[in-house]
């Protein structure tokens, strides 16, 4: 049966997201450092640190990072000229930042939620590297709202407002390089209630909660600011947490995938029960391969290491059995084995292939004692204490597939696929935080945002944009920006013209439109529209300041000399061009008009009107016609 033909609520699909969205504010949630991203280049130096799993109020450690702290890393920090004590966990955190709780109850209104009485900070423990401290301070701000999809209504579990993670820079050979200028931006993380029954609307649900956020006008955009973890689980499977979904168009994708996942894996259990498969024997198998043609299998032992293989008694043809897009039941096993170091793992239902033979894998069967045609073996090469945990972590796994789907946490792919990560954490994953003071927040101190559909709206009504435009400028980053011009007195036409028309046309044309600063922006359209600028030079104007983003506007209008010129000069420069013309305004009168329109411009300079050049060469046209 295809995805396409399940009957998702005959399967009993359950699903709900948590949203995680990075707020715009100044400063970050537990110190004044500001929020900007930076360039790896730009760290003035760095520092190492080694983290372990920590234990909670009842002694217990939580089972995703003690597995986490199984492999042995060093996680290496790039720090700042803007990175302080606190970031480097040199400093006890500050109180929470005003700011950001503001916007956090905001969002509250919008989603209906009801703000707690008191918040109390958190510590969840993290021993991935992403966090120096080896914990991620949360805090719940609300909950118990309520979100309208076409499908029906969805409930809001908890809004949390919590420090975002460092940013992973690279795999390194002893273990990961992060970047400290995103650790402690202000994260919001909203919850919603497992109330989502169909791929469809789990994806409307997340259009929606974007829309909301977006219409406090504070939280970033861009690549990697917002991202959607799913919780999906069918009747008889398992709840599974997908983390990092990066966008929207993905999600339901991903609902269908994980479906199929658990329908599949559901099916193989059955079959292995029929079987009345179970692991079978460990050993090392390096003799099998002494002489192997096989390049992965010859290099590790080359380097003086392993092959360590697991027999899986009834497993022949299901190890390679597809349970999503291009992946496989012994994919699964590959993910568990990556997770202990191992480059991946073969398995019998693939081979002979890869330059291991025939008589190999005979004599690997006979090694493990897999030799019923119903029998199937993985295996590992690597050094040896690599492939010994790697190749426990897949005959544990092949266990977990006789009768269930197991629990656990899986990683988004660009595919729309997911890939093992950890398994899903625990209670004794959060303990308070002592070092920051309980917050009382006040609801009545902030207004509920306008919401981006009423913007639209407004837009068209008060502005007389055109519904496509105002609903372009609304839903886009220049938002905020477009409100606060348009409140100084542009133009509003003008305004929406530059943010979604000139903007898209200059980055076209290759120029660096991000260095255009909001005041850039601002300066410029208030000279334009002032009348010291001619409209037809704000191109020219935009284009000098992504050049020189040290330069202001006015300066860049002097040193470009895009000043506007007076009447008189426009009625000089406009009878030039029509003199070098005049046997043609003679022939064509009026119909000279359009090729002359451009001469004029150009000996202009962009420095008049359109409207003012174009009057002034009408008449002039008449008059020698």
């Amino acid at each position: 049966m295809s995805d396409a033909d399940y009957d998702y609520e005959d399967l009993g699909l359950v699903a709900g997201l948590e949203i995680h969205q990075q707020l715009d504010t100044e400063s970050k949630l537990f110190c004044p450092c500001p929020t900007e991203l930076r360039e790896p280049e730009e760290a003035g130096r760095t520092f190492t640190r080694y983290l372990h799993p920590t234990k909670s109020e009842l002694g217990e450690i939580d089972e995703a990072a003690l597995e986490e702290s199984m492999v042995d890393r060093e996680f290496e920090y790039l720090s700042y000229d803007t990175t302080c004590l606190v970031e480097e966990d040199d400093e006890p955190p500050h109180r929470v930042d005003r700011e950001a709780m503001d916007v956090t109850m905001e969002i509250a209104q919008l989603l209906d939620a009801s703000v707690v009485d008191q918040v109390h900070v958190m510590r969840k423990i993290v021993v991935d590297g992403s966090n120096t401290t080896g914990f991620q301070r949360t805090m719940r701000v609300a909950g118990e709202g309520a979100i309208r999809t076409d499908e029906g209504q969805v409930g809001i579990e908890d809004l949390m407002l919590e420090e975002e993670s460092a940013q992973r820079v690279e795999e390194t050979d002893s273990g990961v390089r992060f970047s400290l200028d995103r650790l402690g931006i202000p994260l919001v993380e909203i919850g919603t209630k497992p109330d989502i029954r169909s791929p469809e609307q789990a994806r409307d649900a997340a259009e929606r909660i974007g829309m909301l956020l977006r219409s406090t006008g504070q939280v970033k955009r861009g690549l990697g600011t917002i991202r959607q973890d799913v919780n999906v689980s069918i009747a008889d499977g398992a709840r599974v947490e997908i983390k990092g979904v990066q966008s929207l168009d993905d999600i339901d994708d991903i609902v269908r995938n994980e479906v199929r996942r658990q329908v599949e894996l559901l099916d193989i259990a059955e079959e292995l029960g029929e079987r009345q498969a179970y692991r079978g024997k460990t050993e090392d198998v390096t003799e099998v391969f002494e002489d192997t043609d096989s390049g992965v299998i010859r290099g590790a032992l080359d380097d003086g290491g392993t092959v360590m293989a697991v027999a899986l008694h009834g497993f022949d043809g299901l190890v390679g059995r597809e349970i999503q897009p291009d992946r496989r039941l012994g994919t699964e096993f590959s993910d568990h084995a990556k997770r202990h170091g191992a480059g991946g793992i073969f398995h019998t239902d693939e081979l002979p292939a890869y330059g291991i033979t025939e008589a190999e894998v005979e004599s690997l069967r006979e090694a493990v004692d897999a030799t019923d045609p119903e029998d199937a073996v993985a295996l590992v090469a690597d050094d040896p204490e690599t492939a010994q945990m790697a190749i426990e972590a897949v005959g544990e796994r092949a266990m977990d597939a006789l009768d269930r789907v197991p629990e656990e946490t899986r990683d988004a792919t660009e595919e729309g696929t997911t890939r093992y990560l950890r398994p899903l954490p625990g209670a004794a994953r959060m303990y308070p935080e002592t070092d920051v003071p309980p917050v009382e927040p006040d609801p009545s101190e902030v207004d509920r945002p306008e919401l981006l559909t009423e913007k639209v709206e407004r837009y068209g009504a008060e502005y007389d944009l055109d519904s496509g435009l105002a609903e372009q400028v609304a839903y886009g980053e220049y938002m905020p920006l477009f409100e606060r011009v348009v409140g100084d007195g542009v133009d509003p036409t003008l305004a929406a013209t530059t943010f979604e028309s000139t903007l898209t046309e200059l980055r076209r044309d290759d120029v660096v439109v991000e260095n255009l600063t909001d005041d850039h922006l601002a300066d410029a359209l208030a000279l334009v529209d002032g009348g010291e600028v001619p409209q037809e030079g704000l191109d020219d104007l935009l284009r000098a300041l992504a050049a020189d983003p040290d330069l202001t506007a006015e300066e860049a209008v002097e040193r470009e000399d895009l000043g506007g010129v007076g009447d008189e000069e426009v009625r000089e420069a406009v009878v030039r061009v029509v003199e070098r013309n005049a046997e043609q305004v003679e022939e064509e009168g009026m119909g000279a008009f359009s090729g002359l329109m451009g001469e004029c411009m150009g000996e202009l300079r962009g420095k008049a009107d359109g409207d003012t050049v174009s009057s002034v060469l009408r008449e002039e046209i008449q008059e020698r016609a």
